[in-house]
């Protein structure tokens, strides 16, 4: 899925993430985002640059590991807040 859920608000993004988590459970599925606040819910997630997989893991291991994927997190996280 590419970026389903990017005319949506953040309530109904939500129930949309917890519906889809429940349809893939026990399947692969790729879910493709841009907005890194929907990748929470991902079992795994490579994070890209330049065509290429240069961080891979959960949500929880990239945030600790504090590389480009946690820093465009935290860059994402804050600008939401500051809209909301």
């Amino acid at each position: 899925m590419d970026e389903p859920t990017a005319a949506l608000d953040p309530i109904a993004e939500g129930e949309m993430y917890m519906r889809y988590a429940d349809l893939t459970k026990g399947k692969t599925s790729i879910f493709i985002s841009h907005r890194l606040s929907s990748t929470r819910f991902c079992d795994r997630i490579l994070f890209m640059e330049n065509g290429k997989i240069t961080e891979s893991g959960t949500h929880e291991e990239l945030m600790e590991k504090n590389g480009k994927y946690a820093a465009l997190f935290a860059l994402q996280s804050k600008y939401y807040q500051e809209c909301g």
